[in-house]
């Protein structure tokens, strides 16, 4: 007999509906993680009494109402709306580009027609198909919101010029012709009242989680701990690297607590020229429409590459690692008793949404 029915290995998103489904269905589940604390990247921590999104801004947002209900159902949320703005130089435009954006770029903009105009224009430029991500982009909104919004930006995102970046990495781009700042169209948006560490709290009310605790240690331990293994961590690494390492982009992050109000009137701020090195600023405080704290907090978020002991945030989906990535999901199908499922596990950018849905499927297979 297995001490557990179910080992999950991380408690972020993903693994934590996991445990909490099969909680409910009488399972006996423990959750390991190898960091000190729970709710993988979206964990938030109390500084100053403003909840800061240690791992980068995450606003909730999604179409699935079974979903949205079901966060719900642990933690109220609030009515945030991501609206984030972008500043290259001294210049501020709204993002998503739209009416805001396109009238404060081209002075004779006052129509959406007149908009278009110029964007159908400057897409002319590229002919037949877009060879890299620059004639891409441009092909989609024009050189001068391409120059001035997404250039910079993107550069410092992956590290690489935009004409080495393949074109598929920006498969679209919104182009609004409102004056709707609602950068997502979701039906449902929001942020946790009292932060993402409490719904993941909440969500694993009442199974064991043991934290600081890694898998790797200890493989054959954990192997045969429990009849049946989800795992969320990379999936490389779970096969000890034998066909080769993915590669991953980082982030590092420069957090600072001032004396003041307000620092920058809004949650988010990309940064999207190269006279600086950082790509955005959060202020967490406006999560949470924070207007009686004397302090605030704020984050400089740097793109890295990365580094063994970093934290492995994007997976780099070009052809040679979603071939690798296609060798490694062989293996893994072929593993006996392990799941693998999640963002690193499946080597897959997934939105928080899509994390939990996965996750519910994930379970419905689990009780067939």
């Amino acid at each position: 007999m297995k001490e557990f029915d179910y080992l999950i290995v991380g408690s972020g998103l993903f693994g934590a509906t996991v445990a909490n489904l099969l909680n409910k269905k009488g399972k006996k589940v423990l959750v390991i993680d190898k960091r000190d604390h729970i709710a993988g990247n979206v964990y938030t921590e109390k500084i100053e009494g403003i909840n800061v999104h240690k791992y980068g801004a995450h606003i909730f947002h999604t179409d699935y109402k079974d979903v949205w209900d079901y966060v719900n159902s642990f933690v109220e949320f609030n009515r945030y709306t991501n609206s984030p703005v972008a500043r290259i130089g001294d210049e501020i435009y709204n993002m998503p580009f739209n009416m805001n954006t396109f009238s404060k770029i081209w002075n004779d903009v006052i129509t959406p027609e007149d908009a278009l105009k110029h964007i159908e224009k400057e897409r002319k430029e590229v002919e037949g198909e877009p060879k890299n991500l620059e004639e891409q982009a441009i092909s989609l909104v024009g050189r001068t919101i391409y120059e001035k919004l997404v250039k910079g930006y993107t550069e410092k995102q992956w590290g690489r010029d935009c004409k080495a970046l393949p074109s598929f990495i920006i498969k679209r781009l919104p182009v609004r012709l409102t004056y709707d700042n609602n950068y997502f169209n979701d039906l449902y948006q929001g942020i946790p009242i009292s932060g993402y560490t409490k719904l993941v709290e909440k969500m694993l009310d009442g199974v064991e989680v043991r934290l600081n605790t890694n898998f790797f240690e200890d493989v054959k331990k954990y192997k045969n701990i429990a009849s049946t293994i989800v795992y969320t961590g990379a999936i490389d690494e779970y096969f000890n690297y034998k066909l080769g390492k993915l590669e991953y982009r980082s982030l590092k992050f420069d957090t600072k607590i001032l004396d003041c109000k307000n620092y920058q009137g809004n949650a988010v701020v990309n940064f999207t020229g190269h006279e600086v090195d950082y790509t955005r600023v959060i202020e967490h405080k406006h999560f949470e429409f924070d207007t009686e704290n004397p302090k605030t907090v704020i984050s400089y978020e740097y793109p890295a590459d990365y580094k063994e002991g970093m934290e492995k945030y994007y997976t780099v989906n070009d052809d040679v690692n979603n071939k690798l990535a296609d060798e490694y999901r062989k293996l893994a199908l072929e593993e006996k008793n392990v799941i693998f499922g999640g963002r690193l596990a499946e080597y897959k950018y997934y939105d928080m949404d899509d994390v939990i849905k996965s996750a519910f499927n994930c379970v419905e297979e689990l009780n067939k």
